[in-house]
């Protein structure tokens, strides 16, 4: 390939312009750079939402003003192009429609990207401090980031993907009137879908529940792994996952929202004395408080109520204690071991199935 005879001219003149570019470029990154670190704070999320965006938002910069620039700088060099098309026509369209493309792609790319730091942000911060709140505001938090992250990517993408038809000159009004109809179709034929969404909506807004919780949704238990517009996800003790439309929700009992309290009852022989009984459960509920594995899941001792109710041959004393949400099953399951323990050692008795037969016998002075 024979070079053309202002070959030094073209080639100052495409550096030329590839150094305007990257210039342009190292600028607008640089100012996506800041933005971002302005808005995140952790070094670990840096790399993820800082560094990969601004190496991307450098390159599509460079290239689109690379292109626009490179047609002028050979025309200004006196080279002819063999391209069909007028070489000023092709910068044209590069410095209008392309670069307002790109401009739209770059803006529609960072404003997603500031906002899922702005959800990760908002997620840390609330995440951090100390006391019983702290998890009732790390699940919320987690809960409004998901919505919010997907939300934002939904809508600002659909807004670019528009904005770019309308500058390649595609009509988006049968697009327009096309999705308002096919809105107005769903509007009837998804009424379902629209109260799932509604009832999403007040779900979410009402605090009901959050990811992370144990919840019984319609009668069945789990915990909360995702708390979606349209649908709530638990998973069972088996691994099951269960899915409900939130318009079906008819019953929701959330059982780690700010406390919990674990019951325990115990059924003794009516002989049995109920002082000696509630005394131990008491001495088993300071030991387990006393225990430094267990005492920064308490949040108050054993409650002993006393007798709860009469049975045949036996009384049933109840208590509770108050826990952290999530732990009231680690810290029962110890509290009744210590108290099987203590009845054990004091001798305490507890009822034995047990079934009496009585016989009958005939009167032999009547005959019969």
């Amino acid at each position: 390939m024979r070079l053309p005879a202002n070959w030094p001219e073209l080639t100052l003149a495409l550096m030329l312009a590839f150094a305007a570019s990257y210039a342009v470029a190292e600028f607008i990154a640089r100012l996506a750079q800041s933005v971002l670190r302005g808005i995140i704070s952790d070094p670990e999320l840096e790399t993820m939402l800082v560094d990969r965006p601004r190496r991307i938002v450098k390159i599509a910069i460079f290239l689109v003003v690379a292109g626009a620039l490179s047609f002028p700088a050979m025309r200004l060099a006196g080279y002819r192009s063999r391209f069909a098309r007028d070489p000023e026509q092709i910068a044209r369209w590069l410095f209008e429609s392309g670069l307002r493309i790109a401009v739209i792609s770059v803006a529609a790319y960072i404003v997603i990207r500031m906002g899922t730091a702005g959800a990760l942000r908002f997620e840390r911060e609330m995440s951090h401090g100390s006391g019983l709140d702290i998890i009732e505001r790390t699940k919320r938090a987690q809960t409004l980031s998901r919505l919010i992250r997907k939300s934002l990517t939904i809508t600002v993408g659909s807004i670019a993907i528009l904005m770019v038809l309308r500058v390649l000159n595609i009509d988006i009004t049968p697009v327009l009137t096309g999705a308002g109809i096919a809105g107005l179709a769903i509007g009837f034929g998804a009424q379902t879908l629209v109260r799932d969404v509604i009832s999403g909506f007040f779900l979410i807004l009402e605090d009901q529940v959050r990811v992370g919780d144990v919840a019984v949704v319609n009668g069945q238990g789990g915990l909360v792994e995702e708390v979606n517009l349209r649908t709530i996800v638990l998973r069972d003790e088996e691994g099951a996952v269960h899915v409900f439309p939130n318009g079906e929700v008819k019953t929701l009992a959330n059982k780690s929202k700010d406390f919990s309290f674990y019951l325990v009852t115990v059924s003794i022989p009516v002989e049995e004395d109920p002082e000696r009984v509630t005394q131990a459960m008491r001495d088993a509920g300071a030991s387990l408080l006393d225990d430094p594995d267990f005492k920064p899941h308490i949040l108050e001792p054993i409650e002993v109520y006393g007798i709860d109710a009469w049975e045949p041959g036996q009384v049933t004393i109840k208590a509770r204690i108050k826990t952290v949400p999530l732990k009231q099953w680690m810290v029962g399951r110890e509290l009744r071991r210590r108290i099987t323990r203590l009845f054990r050692e004091r001798g305490v008795k507890v009822p034995i199935p047990r079934m009496e037969l009585k016989m009958d016998q005939p009167d032999r002075a009547s005959g019969a």
